[in-house]
């Protein structure tokens, strides 16, 4: 890593999975797309969503998705102080109790190797939303993950400031 004109750490690309994988970037386009309606469909607000996306992306360290998802959340008109605690969710008084039960369930999903999705999580989840709100939950947090990896495996996109 290199650093630019202002200081800041350059992080180079390992693969333009963009170019040599257009296939099954087109493919993980379809699914951003198809989550996007099974979203629309169940009524999941935008603001919840762009709060799942960054907490995802927390996790899994991809800095393009939290850069990105932070933009379109102020966009939707997510407030910064709220933006702010998202990584310490759980200590914060921002969050609703059907925010926390998202953030809790894309936690849960994002880490499941560790934790195996609990009970405790599914619940509180299943408790908060429709069976159709919980599915397009379940497609939004299998999708923005798959979207970490690969920004976080190939570093192909360039983080927003």
């Amino acid at each position: 890593m290199a650093p630019t004109i202002d200081g800041a750490i350059g992080v180079m690309m390992r693969l333009d999975i963009d170019t040599v994988a257009p296939t099954f970037s087109r493919a993980l386009e379809s699914l951003d797309a198809a989550t996007a309606r099974q979203l629309d469909a169940a009524g999941v607000e935008p603001r919840l969503r762009e709060l799942v996306r960054i907490r995802a992306s927390q996790l899994n360290g991809c800095a393009y998705c939290v850069g990105l998802h932070t933009k379109e959340a102020i966009e939707a008109g997510e407030p910064v102080a709220r933006l702010a605690a998202v990584a310490v969710w759980r200590e914060s008084p921002f969050f609703t109790r059907r925010e926390r039960a998202a953030l809790a369930l894309a936690d849960s999903m994002t880490r499941c190797a560790e934790t195996h999705v609990s009970d405790a999580d599914w619940g509180e989840a299943s408790v908060a939303f429709s069976p159709e709100e919980l599915g397009a939950l379940v497609a939004l947090i299998t999708t923005v993950n798959a979207w970490n990896m690969v920004g976080v495996t190939t570093r192909a996109w360039t983080p927003l400031l």
